[in-house]
């Protein structure tokens, strides 16, 4: 009997356990921020990410008589459909009729004058995944320096970062500063979009040098090894959590000739070319939605399929050079292998040299080190969750 009531008393308490370990988003804690947007012209910086449960941010202000007056839209568009670095238009949200901001359309991508004095308050709320390379962050911090020099304020949603359990890979040395990589930290900085906002405020990184009036909206229920399962993509290329946990390492492969299966169902997921020989695996890029005219088009590749990998696998090895190393050698190509664009991801012109070289993956790893150890004590202060 009493074996029994003990196990009724679990199932009764397992909801409530549940529910603590739940990671709670910024946006759900509308007690929180609602009270900062009332009586605001409200824009909005987000995509199909935004999502509070089954509804997006979008919605929930609008049902709640919120004034939001524009949508700004990241690479990939607002719905998220948009090949990567595709040019999105200014438009208006069919669903809505809130007219969505195209950044492409002002200088350097930040909002023309115009834009900017339509809205009082910008609400960041959209799912980043933790690499220097990946732009959510980089249109953030155009649009803190934009509203730093307005005099508009910010509030940032916070969302956990599904590759915030480490740091890995050299800081952007700032001469490769680029679209894809504008501040000097790391490959992967394991920081949510919330504290890198703060740090960037922080360590006057923004542009203009400037502070932008910033909020952070923190997570509840998060740490920095609280492993988050993303439940919608954060963009075409990344279906997966699998490619998102690869795509610190398979990136590279946009600066050369291979494919890292854009084009397949797997993006981000293998690697391969025509000409790689001594391996039976295969893929054919096509075009479809979100890669229309992807590397190899509808031509046989030959390589390596990583999908089999397992998650821990690909977290003890971080950003692993290995998948690079291996094509280089495979295809012979020297010079014509790498191109300028190497540098502007891995953000340092050492790692091309000691591939070269002849160096291997462990070896190269060995010389970012001290960027990795001197990166974690400056982001310290900035951290909202514990490591």
């Amino acid at each position: 009997m009493k074996k029994i009531l003990y196990i009724i008393l679990i199932i009764c308490c397992l909801p409530s356990i549940t529910h603590a370990q739940r990671v709670v988003m910024g946006d759900e804690q509308t007690g929180e921020y609602f009270p900062l947007l009332e009586n605001q012209r409200i824009a909005i910086f987000s995509n199909h990410t935004g999502m509070v449960g089954d509804k997006h941010l979008l919605d929930i202000l609008l049902e709640n008589r919120l004034n939001v007056v524009a949508i700004f839209s990241p690479e990939h568009g607002f719905r998220g459909r948009a090949d990567a670095g595709e040019k999105v238009k200014s438009s208006v949200d069919s669903q809505t009729g809130v007219p969505i901001l195209s950044l492409y359309d002002g200088k350097g991508g930040k909002p023309s004058d115009a834009s900017m004095k339509k809205f009082d308050v910008l609400v960041v709320d959209i799912q980043d995944v933790g690499l220097r390379y990946y732009t959510y962050y980089i249109t953030m911090c155009k649009l803190m320096d934009a509203c730093a020099e307005y005099q508009r304020k910010v509030v940032v949603l916070d969302r956990p970062n599904p590759n915030g359990h480490y740091v890995d890979g050299p800081i952007l040395d700032m001469k490769y500063k680029s679209g894809v990589g504008s501040l000097p930290i790391p490959i992967v900085h394991g920081m949510t979009l919330g504290e890198l906002a703060l740090m960037v405020n922080g360590e006057r990184w923004l542009p203009s040098s400037k502070v932008c009036d910033l909020t952070v909206i923190p997570c509840k229920n998060y740490t920095h090894q609280t492993m988050y399962e993303l439940p919608i993509p954060p963009s075409p290329n990344l279906p997966d959590m699998k490619s998102v946990y690869l795509y610190p390492s398979i990136c590279f492969f946009e600066a050369t000739p291979v494919s890292l299966g854009r084009g397949t169902n797997k993006p981000f997921q293998m690697y391969g070319h025509p000409n790689m020989k001594g391996y039976s695996f295969s893929f054919t890029p096509r075009s479809v939605s979100g890669a229309k005219n992807p590397p190899q088009l509808n031509k046989r590749c030959y390589g390596v399929d990583l999908s089999g990998l397992s998650n821990e696998e690909i977290w003890k090895k971080g950003v692993d050079l290995t998948y690079v190393i291996d094509a280089y050698r495979n295809l012979n190509l020297d010079d014509h292998f790498f191109r300028p664009f190497f540098e502007l991801l891995v953000g340092t012109d050492y790692v091309r040299r000691m591939i070269k070289e002849g160096k291997s993956a462990e070896e190269i790893k060995e010389r970012w080190k001290p960027d990795v150890e001197k990166f974690k004590a400056q982001r310290k202060p900035y951290l909202l969750y514990p490591e």
